[in-house]
Formats: structure tokens, sequence, C-alpha cells
């Protein structure tokens, strides 16, 4: 680990100089491309020194122990020191272990977050609309941005299926961990006997993916344009502003119906179609490779239930880490860090093990 973290660092040192260099500066793309290296270096860079510092302090600190003549104050307080730099020492360096740890290429990039009702009826797609509107508040705290694509919206509040678009650094590191099925158990508002129901409602969330990262031959694709249905606007069922795409090898279709505009829905569509056919590819490749290598928290598996909304407990619990928070109300309105924060920890852990 210290000679990766000593080659780091002196790439670093040659970058440095780099970017200061009148003929780099000159050719913006190299400056922007050595800059940006510096930038993912950067935070280990920083560690390291930190590391580096606390053990020339923690050896200071054991020679002045064990040097004779020392008065019992001064021996006292060395041995208090030393203590605190030995933690500080065994924290840095799994810090520096954290750092190191293999980044997944797609953490920075934006998120097409769909979320679709599944076995409970409307009680169903009234917890979808639930989480739709969760995923939405929590973005809002992070001041990401968000735009719904598409929305098949009951009479009553629900939603059958939904798929917004979530815009903000880091919005897939942190939200990639909610892809799975959901489970809510809550006494429906049309529930007579106040018996409690049990519903479920699946969450997929994808990363935005570039038009180069993924091979897609327009020829595969059948567009077909319809009008608009649903509440409010001018143009809902007088123009054919909406837009399904088929891609016909695979029969992925998405719909977009948001925008008044047939471009900007296609374009949008397009969007979400590249991120399924993406995301269809490394569910691919994750059947092929071992169980050792995969860097999600679980199995992965859609199917799998990762999360359990209990409203007469007023209680959250998450069976990936068997962590339980009894706030649920906060947690519907975007108050996701803490169960997300364990995720990430959990997930670091089990990477750690193949370091």
């Amino acid at each position: 680990m210290y000679d990766k973290l000593d080659f780091i660092q002196e790439k670093y040192g040659e970058l440095s100089q780099k970017v200061s260099d009148p003929a780099v500066i000159a050719d913006q793309a190299l400056w922007q491309k050595h800059m940006k290296e510096m930038a993912e270096m950067e935070p280990v860079v920083n560690k390291y020194r930190e590391y580096k510092k606390a053990v020339e302090d923690l050896a200071g600190t054991k020679e002045l122990l064990g040097e004779s003549g020392v008065d019992e104050e001064l021996r006292e307080m060395a041995k208090a020191e030393l203590s605190e730099l030995e933690e500080r020492t065994e924290q840095l360096s799994r810090e520096m272990q954290v750092l190191l740890l293999p980044k997944d290429p797609n953490d920075e990039k934006n998120v097409i977050l769909e979320v679709r009702a599944g076995t409970g009826g409307e009680e169903a797609a009234l917890f979808a609309g639930d989480l739709l509107r969760m995923y939405i508040r929590y973005a809002e705290r992070r001041n990401w941005k968000t735009e719904v694509i598409d929305a098949n919206e009951t009479g009553i509040g629900g939603v059958k299926e939904a798929v917004v678009l979530i815009k903000g650094r880091g919005a897939y590191s942190r939200l990639k961990y909610e892809s799975g099925v959901h489970r809510v158990q809550r006494v429906p508002e049309t529930e007579s006997s106040g018996r409690i129901h049990t519903s479920a409602a699946t969450v997929a969330v994808l990363p935005e993916i570039d038009d180069v990262e993924v091979d897609l031959d327009p020829n595969d694709v059948r567009v077909d344009v319809y009008r608009a249905s649903g509440n409010g606007g001018q143009c809902v069922n007088t123009t054919d502003s909406a837009v399904r795409l088929t891609h016909v090898p695979t029969g992925i279709v998405v719909t977009c119906q948001d925008e008044k505009s047939q471009l900007k829905n296609k374009d949008k569509a397009f969007k979400v179609l590249r991120a399924r056919l993406y995301d269809a590819k490394l569910q691919e490749q994750n059947k092929e490779i071992s169980e050792a290598r995969k860097s999600q928290v679980g199995s992965g598996d859609r199917s799998e239930r990762i999360r359990t909304y209990n409203f007469p407990q007023g209680r959250v619990s998450d069976h990936r880490i068997g962590l339980t928070l009894y706030k649920l109300d906060y947690f519907l309105d975007g108050d996701l860090d803490e169960i997300i924060e364990g995720l990430i920890t959990s997930d670091q852990a089990e990477k750690m093990k193949n370091f």
C-alpha cells in the first residue's frame, strides 16, 4: 500500500509542475486533463501527508519516553500523547485504504431513477408515489435538480410507474444502493376494518450514460409518436408530442410525454433507453464474474427485498445492513443519509476484505 501511496504522491508532484508549464497552459485540453488527474489524487495525497506527519510525531514521542532523566510530569504528558497518536495513525491508515479502493466509474454521474408499483394494487401505487416524493425531497436536500421524464399516475395520488432524472454531483454514488424491492406495511385508506396490508414497489437506479458508452444503432430503435394523456397542459390530447421508443433487439420500451415538444421528449427517452441498455450490459457482466468481485451491497438482484417501511411502528428497516430507524416520517421526507451512510460503510468494509 505504501509503495502505491509513494507513487501517487510522486505523480502528483510531477503534475503540479506540468500545470505551471506555459506550454501545457497553452494547450487547454491537456491542462484540464492534468488538473482533473490532480483533483482525483489530491484527497489521497493530503491524507498520506497527514499520516506521515502523525507517524513522525509518534516516533518522536516514543523517543522522548525512551530517554532517561525526563521529569515525571512531562513523561505522563508524553504517554497520553502516545496513546492519541497511535489511535490517530490507525485511523488515518484505515482512511487511506478506503481512498485507495477501486472507484465506481459511474459514481459522479447523474441518475435515472425508476419507481414502479408492485404487488398490492392501488395501495402499491400509493406507496410508489410516496417513494417518488421521498427521492425528490432527498434530491432537494442535496441541491440536486430533478426532471420527471415520465409518470403514469392514478386518480388518487398514486403512481403506477415513474421515471425521473436526478442531476447532481455524486448522485449515483449515493442513490445506487436504492435499487431493489421496497416493502410497506400499513393500513390502507380504503381499509375499513383497520387491517394492516403489505405492498411493494420496485426502484431501479441507473447512471445517465453518454452516447459513446453504449453501442446504440438508431436502426434498431422504432420511434412512435402519439398524443399525451394525463392531467393539465393545453397540448394534452391535442398534439402528437409523446414519444415511445422500442429497442427491437431487446424489446426494451421507453415512453416520455413530460415535455410539450416532441423533440425534447425524444431526447429524454433516448437518455433512458441508453441507461437501460447499459444497465442490462452490467447485469450480464455481473453474472459472468465471481461474487468476490461484485462491489454492490447484497447480491444486486432487484427481486431481493431491501427495505421495509412499517407505518404502525413508525420504523424503516434496511435488511442488507440490519439497521432499523424509528423515524419513518423524517425518512419519507427525504432524510435518507443515515441509512445511505450505513450502506456506503458496509460496501467499503466488504471491499476492504479483498484489499
